[in-house]
């Protein structure tokens, strides 16, 4: 099982490659990826991008909850992004994030609720879907790893607050 890669490791902050085939290569490494992220559990995982586990290929998982099966994108591209035109005051949500990479660390990513999502399927079909909600954060959080973005960047870039997670389970302002 791969071992999750820690901010700074370069892997990170480098843009990944498309995968070109999908062959049985590939599928190992999806098949440890999801081994890797289904052995989380403080905090669990929702998602895994490929270069979270030192491997610069643009695939992430996503697994909402703990009871979900995690599926799989492979050269995942973002087509659209909307925001909630009723609710002119909130356009975005502003959800405290955490990841996998940065452990004990949190914060506010205003992103947009829902996004268009165009991947290729482990069998390497072609499929085109709208997320909203936990899922539209998912995946522009494992999409912006793919591009080698990390969410405290996201979080500085917007002015957000950065908190530290204490052992008592508090968090602190850094």
């Amino acid at each position: 099982m791969p071992k999750l890669v820690l901010v700074p490791n370069d892997v990170l902050s480098h843009p990944v490659k498309p995968v070109k085939k999908i062959d049985k290569r590939i599928k190992k490494i999806i098949k440890e990826m999801i081994e890797t992220l289904e052995a989380q559990n403080d905090p669990p995982g929702v998602g895994l991008s490929a270069n979270q586990v030192g491997i610069p290929l643009s695939i992430f998982l996503m697994k909402p909850t703990e009871r979900s099966k995690p599926r799989v994108f492979i050269n995942p591209k973002i087509l659209k992004l909307e925001s909630d035109k009723k609710k002119k005051e909130n356009k975005k949500t502003q959800e405290l994030e955490g990841c996998l990479s940065i452990p004990k660390i949190w914060g506010v990513v205003k992103r947009p609720k829902k996004v268009l999502l165009r991947w290729q399927t482990i069998e390497g079909k072609e499929e085109e879907k709208w997320f909203t909600g936990l899922e539209a954060i998912i995946v522009q959080h494992e999409v912006d790893h793919l591009n080698g973005i990390v969410f405290t960047q996201r979080a500085v870039e917007q002015g957000s607050t950065l908190y530290k997670e204490k052992s008592n389970g508090e968090f602190e302002e850094l």
